[in-house]
């Protein structure tokens, strides 16, 4: 039976790879790569990058053109629902024409806020193409922000919320870690004791990180996410938000 391995490659430094995934990594012969523009071809020499230092046998890699949606739609569900499909059918084309082990690199996990499993899910259902598939969990940005910047992620006793900048935007909460967020939804986060921890670019060269209380330094970090976003063409960014200061 085909094999594909779903594997958590971290934030983007080779160092966060596991050694199970790269134990998983030197069983592939093909991996899929879902490309996402000119702007984003340093996403894919990172993992490049990362296949350079960790594999030990010769391996191809697929570029996996990715659908375009509408970022701004009004049925957001309806939009995403249809993408993972169009993405499905690609996949599914791709590895049929495949021989060998198959994988799909995910920065960070595959669990938090990514669309793989669900893609290879709706594979399977189609019922077109049968393999049996591994996952392999990584480090995820909110990992790597909290030893970049040396915290706790919760405090004593007490839950951890994770959460979009979407959803931000719609209940400003003011305890938070939030991903995915291209508005800087953390200005609409009320009061005069919230602290933030920022990063940017977790664990690749153009790391940057910018902490203090929120309302001291939120144009600082629109300031400096414009600028990023600017020269490089994109930016993934994540963020923790506590009252009640550090």
């Amino acid at each position: 039976m085909r094999k594909l391995f779903v594997i958590g490659i971290g934030a983007g430094d080779p160092d966060q790879i596991t050694v199970q995934a790269i134990k998983a990594m030197n069983q592939v012969d093909v991996y899929f790569v879902i490309g996402k523009g000119a702007e984003k071809q340093e996403l894919v020499d990172l993992r490049t990058a990362i296949l350079d230092e960790h594999m030990r046998r010769p391996y191809r890699i697929v570029e996996v053109p990715d659908p375009p949606r509408d970022r701004t739609p009004d049925d957001y569900q309806g939009v995403v629902d249809d993408w993972h499909d169009r993405r499905a059918q690609v996949l599914q084309e791709l590895f049929a024409e495949t021989d060998g082990a198959g994988a799909i690199l995910v920065w960070g996990d595959p669990s938090l806020y990514d669309s793989t499993l669900r893609t290879v899910e709706r594979v399977l259902a189609r019922g077109e193409l049968s393999f049996d598939y591994d996952v392999i969990p990584g480090i995820t940005s909110v990992q790597a922000l909290a030893a970049q910047h040396r915290i706790v992620l919760n405090r004593i006793g007490e839950p951890v919320h994770i959460t979009t900048g979407r959803q931000l935007r719609a209940e400003p909460v003011p305890d938070a870690l939030v991903m995915l967020d291209s508005e800087c939804s953390f200005t609409g986060v009320a009061g005069n004791d919230v602290h933030i921890w920022w990063g940017a670019y977790l664990g690749m060269p153009d790391e940057t990180l910018i902490e203090g209380p929120l309302r001291e330094v939120e144009a600082e970090i629109q300031r400096v996410r414009a600028e990023l976003r600017g020269r490089k063409g994109w930016i993934m960014d994540t963020y923790l938000l506590r009252s009640g200061g550090a």
